[in-house]
């Protein structure tokens, strides 16, 4: 597969590489595989997260088509908006969120940062993926303004770039330490995350298996959400100019950790945020790495891995939410 990834508009505005850490004392406390941690909630942006990534190429396509502003759109604690809004405000571009809801009477987390950055919120209802943007786009246009839209969680061809890349960094991190890794194991939701790494694991030849956690869904759904992957990865090989090969049986993703519904936070999350942060020192958010690495806890348990397999779990951020969340956090 060729990559020309160098020569695609990005705006560099990430702290990079993303520090990757061993969790020793979490592998100790577990007894199975050894456990490394990819720091993608340290990209420096907006208390950082893994959407940054891909909106370096967002933003490098926004600014090639001389846009001069910015619209996407989620739920109220979306932490793709807040990193959005920040990423907008770094480069000089105005930002316009398209947020699920009615606007509480103090914002907290993801959303009083929204504020914060400068960003203008869009009330939308039950809408809560982006599906009122196109009107908010025609406002903006008949106003003289030259919007670009950024898809529900940046997962489009462009923004998933962010994640191929990531995969060379990586390889070139593991190199530096003499280490391996047998699984790498994320949250999988809006898809580009995760079909980035799988075309970036060809490229640059990643020998690892790779695993989604579900998090807003409990099946694959139909069509199926390995289908939508495959999809999306053929498009991003694409975009650096390869040939597709990807179908929906080569992507991994467990759906059993999907607890009572997207963003409740259950004991599961609740033990994976409490055991990390107690183990390692380090902040795990409610809503997708503490589902993700509960998944990954339970797989350890059940004996799915080894003493000798090496883990990597990808931290995509998300820590803002911890606050809004603090209540279902400290239940015991």
């Amino acid at each position: 597969m060729t990559c020309d990834i160098d020569a695609i508009p990005r705006l560099r505005i990430n702290n990079l590489p993303t520090p990757l850490v061993e969790l020793k004392r979490l592998a100790r406390e577990l007894g199975g595989p050894r456990i490394f941690m990819k720091r993608d909630d340290l990209t420096g942006v907006a208390l950082g997260g893994n959407k940054t990534r891909k909106l370096e190429f967002l933003l490098g396509e926004a600014a090639s088509q001389a846009c001069d502003t910015v619209i996407t759109g989620g739920a109220m604690q979306s932490n793709h908006c807040r990193q959005t809004a920040a990423a907008a405000a770094a480069v000089g571009l105005a930002c316009h969120l398209a947020l699920g809801g009615e606007p509480p009477a103090v914002p907290q987390g993801n959303l009083l940062l929204d504020h914060i950055f400068g960003a203008t919120v869009h009330w939308c209802g039950e809408h809560e993926k982006g599906e009122l943007i196109p009107e908010i786009a025609g406002t903006l246009r008949s106003q003289g303004r030259r919007p670009y839209v950024i898809p529900f969680g940046g997962s489009n061809p462009t923004g998933a770039l962010g994640f191929v890349a990531a995969v060379r960094e990586l390889k070139a991190q593991l190199s530096a330490l003499g280490e391996r890794i047998d699984c790498l194991i994320l949250p999988s939701s809006s898809g580009g995350t995760h079909a980035g790494l799988a075309v970036g694991a060809d490229i640059f030849g990643l020998d690892a298996s790779i695993i989604g956690i579900g998090i807003d869904r409990g099946s694959p759904g139909e069509p199926s959400y390995e289908g939508e992957l495959a999809a999306l990865a053929n498009l991003t090989a694409q975009r650096l100019g390869a040939d597709p090969r990807y179908e929906a049986g080569a992507f991994r993703m467990r759906y059993g950790y999907f607890g009572k519904g997207y963003a409740v936070v259950g004991d599961e999350e609740r033990e994976a945020i409490r055991l990390v942060g107690a183990r390692e020192g380090i902040l795990l958010d409610p809503v997708y790495t503490a589902r993700a690495m509960a998944g990954l806890i339970d797989m350890i348990r059940k004996g799915e891995f080894t003493s000798g397999d090496v883990v990597l779990f990808w931290h995509t951020g998300g820590i803002p939410a911890v606050f809004d969340h603090a209540k279902d956090i400290l239940v015991e």
